[in-house]
């Protein structure tokens, strides 16, 4: 009979001891999955230790109900880091744990029936030619790809429909081989690297002669210096070894394009990770991982805890991107957490980004980061000429001024395209009344519905509360209610009437719902007619459109006045990687920026002397002012049905921290923790509840850990606690 302490995924900061019987102890692994009986349920959790020390041989301790797993699903190196994850941001362990598992494993799904599928061609199919499929396209595309290759299933439907291959299947000129999972074998590149220029050579050799230790880069390339071009030529060396590469990427919309990229280079097995796939494709993902037989992963914040065999270096693409940060749930940040991946690997890391964010300059400041420097386009072209359109005295059409009208059209008659970015989606932030102004307010939220006119909706952006668009005023009864503002939508309309000769294609979040549509957009772009796009932030996401020469950015207004101290910085960067789309191909490019406030500093700034001195500057206001990155951070955030519970509940904390502070005078400067609040949200209602915060800061980050801990523990036996939903964030970028 052993004890084994069990961590589940339940809210609470402690183990769990249970008995096992077992006739042979050394069947039982640290990492493996039991199912353990927890009040009236059965839960898997991670055996977490075995016989500890301080537990007690009580035979009213339950007992395991079933060892799941022969060896560990974590390893001991990722178990490192998912512990120190835990521990950094103070959340549940087992929680942590099982996040860190595909699904399917956190059901108790056993691996031990899971292969892996290879479709290949039969000896029929071997025998066929082209003309033999002349009536089906799609069944000629998936013979074709089997000519050469052997793929396994994930692969072909990523690029073919199961109905394609099961048609294959029952003519018998495919077949279906299961085999376990392997270490991939390299094999020579697919396509010859491109000449380097001395910026990037530099960089290539400083990340090869890193390999094999834990070394930390950041690469600071202008849009368009050829950073992609720099990690494929790291990453050769070490597929050579043997090794395994994981690229992170912040948005799922990002990862086909960037597979794509890396499949026309290296004839390796390559595997993508997000959220859009199916419970079954994760897990196999996961498999690949662990076994060694995917080389690269390309995948969004969550690839990270994957169980990889060998790793051998990690690269963050645009490592300023806050896609990064999980806002809910675990609260961590993957660009922070992967730096300890390599740390715990001994492989180097590589984080890349047009605007790197200020934590990472600051490192470079620091020098715990080597600063790698691509400050030129990869080839001839020239970095876009950006012009200030003052729509001060203006008559807009639409939002549009006349001279930003006029060169759109010019664009376009000369066979290019154009690009037009509002941060908006929808077709209007609102809807007015225009007898007593009354607007159209979510019912759960401080905040306006943004009108959806397509699906005729008021949707809520915050709660995604939706409801019928009202036929009359909710004050005054009036019907005259009408579009206030603009977005996506309602410029895309617009500009069907102004420019009617052009089609337009539209990249937002409503527009690329169903599945395949985002990658449809994408390819309509990439084909080069002349057209108008417009979008959100999705835009300027490392796309690379060649045929885009002049981008518009429609209103930036509104980000220039705003309670968050990072919004100068994220402004900038968002400028910056907009405008980077824009003169990517032979044909030189020119960026509009309509505002109402032309002669404002940031603008200025950004415009005259680049995001990389804005940065600087940005980094010395901060350590006046003794914000983040020269101060560590986390804020309590208290929310529900009672506004004064929520304020009492941050109070109870706030002079906890005071007394703390006062107990331990005097305390050097580095030492101590201030904190602001409680005050409420910059949303103060958010579905139907209120929300409060008290944000916590000190220069020293062991100080401001230790006070957590002690708030962590006075709020696990505070009855107020129960009373209200709250979360802990550590290194906070959602101020909201």
């Amino acid at each position: 009979m052993l004890i084994v302490r069990v961590a589940l995924p339940v809210p609470l900061r402690q183990h769990f001891d249970y008995q096992l019987e077992t006739d042979d102890p050394t069947h039982v692994k640290v990492g493996a999955r039991v199912l353990v009986p927890f009040g009236k349920r059965q839960l898997v959790g991670i055996v977490w230790q075995i016989n500890p020390v301080d537990s007690f041989n009580d035979n009213k301790l339950k007992t395991v109900s079933a060892l799941l797993d022969p060896s560990p699903v974590l390893g001991p190196k990722l178990r490192d880091l998912l512990s120190f994850a835990s521990d950094y941001y103070h959340h549940p362990l087992g929680d942590v744990l099982t996040s860190a598992l595909p699904a399917l494993l956190r059901e108790g799904r056993l691996l031990d029936d899971e292969k892996h599928k290879i479709i290949k061609l039969t000896e029929t199919g071997q025998k066929l030619s082209e003309h033999d499929f002349r009536r089906s396209a799609k069944q000629l595309a998936l013979w074709q790809a089997l000519r050469t290759n052997e793929l396994s299933e994930a692969e072909l439907l990523q690029n073919h429909s199961r109905t394609t291959l099961n048609q294959l299947l029952e003519k018998n000129l495919v077949e279906l081989v299961s085999q376990p999972f392997a270490p991939f074998v390299y094999q020579r590149e697919k396509q010859k690297a491109l000449q380097l220029n001395p910026a990037q050579a530099l960089a290539v050799t400083a990340v090869v002669q890193a390999l094999g230790s834990f070394s930390r880069f950041l690469l600071e390339g202008v849009t368009g210096s050829g950073k992609t071009e720099v990690y494929l030529q790291a990453i050769t060396p070490v597929l050579a070894k043997g090794q395994q590469v994981l690229v992170l990427v912040p948005e799922i919309g990002l990862t086909p394009q960037t597979l794509a990229r890396f499949e026309k280079r290296f004839a390796v097995p390559m595997q993508s990770w997000h959220s859009n796939m199916t419970d079954s494709e994760r897990l196999r993902a996961w498999q690949r991982s662990q076994s060694g037989d995917a080389a690269i992963t390309i995948g969004t914040r969550s690839a990270l805890f994957l169980p990889f065999r060998n790793l051998g270096l990690l690269i963050i693409d645009e490592e300023h991107d806050q896609s990064l940060k999980q806002q809910d749930g675990f609260r961590y940040h993957a660009r922070d957490l992967a730096v300890k991946r390599a740390s715990i690997e001994q492989c180097p890391i590589l984080l890349g980004s047009a605007t790197p964010s200020l934590e990472s300059l600051y490192n470079v400041q620091q020098k715990k980061f080597s600063h790698l420097q691509l400050p030129e386009r990869a080839t001839s072209q020239l970095v876009p000429q950006i012009e200030l359109i003052d729509l001060k005295q203006q008559v807009l059409k639409h939002g549009l001024a006349d001279g930003t009208l006029a060169q759109m059209r010019q664009h376009l008659s000369r066979g290019r395209q154009v690009m037009l970015f509002l941060n908006r989606r929808g077709f209007a932030p609102a809807l007015i009344c225009h007898e007593c102004g009354w607007l159209t307010e979510c019912l759960h939220c401080s905040a306006f519905t943004t009108y959806h006119k397509q699906s005729r909706q008021l949707v809520c952006h915050h709660c995604a509360a939706t409801r019928p668009v009202p036929h009359q005023c909710g004050a005054c009864g009036s019907t005259q209610l009408a579009p206030v503002g603009q977005g996506t939508e309602q410029l895309e309309e617009q500009l069907g009437k102004l420019i009617p000769d052009f089609p337009i294609t539209r990249l937002d979040r409503d527009s690329t719902r169903r599945k395949g549509s985002l990658e449809a957009h994408l390819a309509t772009i990439q084909s080069g007619a002349p057209q108008l796009v417009i979008g959100t932030q999705m835009l300027a996401k490392g796309h690379h459109f060649p045929a885009v020469t002049l981008v518009v950015i429609v209103d930036v207004d509104g980000a220039l006045y705003s309670s968050d101290f990072r919004a100068a910085e994220q402004l900038s960067q968002l400028l910056t990687q907009v405008s980077g789309r824009a003169g990517r191909g032979d044909m030189p490019g020119k960026v509009l920026l309509q505002t109402h406030y032309p002669g404002h500093p940031l603008l200025q700034d950004v415009i005259q002397n680049g995001y990389s001195a804005f940065a600087r500057s940005a980094l010395k206001e901060r350590q006046q002012t003794q914000l983040p990155p020269y101060q560590f951070m986390a804020m309590f955030r208290a929310e529900g049905l009672d506004s004064a519970i929520c304020q009492l509940w941050l109070s109870e904390l706030q002079q906890i921290c005071a007394g703390q502070m006062q107990a331990a005078t005097p305390l050097a400067p580095a030492k101590r923790v201030q904190w602001l609040g409680p005050v409420k949200a910059p949303l103060e209602r958010k579905a139907g509840k209120y929300r409060w915060q008290l944000q916590l800061f000190s220069p020293d980050r062991k100080a401001l850990h230790q006070m957590l801990e002690l708030l962590l523990d006075h709020i696990s036996r505070s009855a107020l606690s129960r009373k209200l939903k709250w979360q802990l964030d550590v290194d906070p970028l959602d101020l909201s």
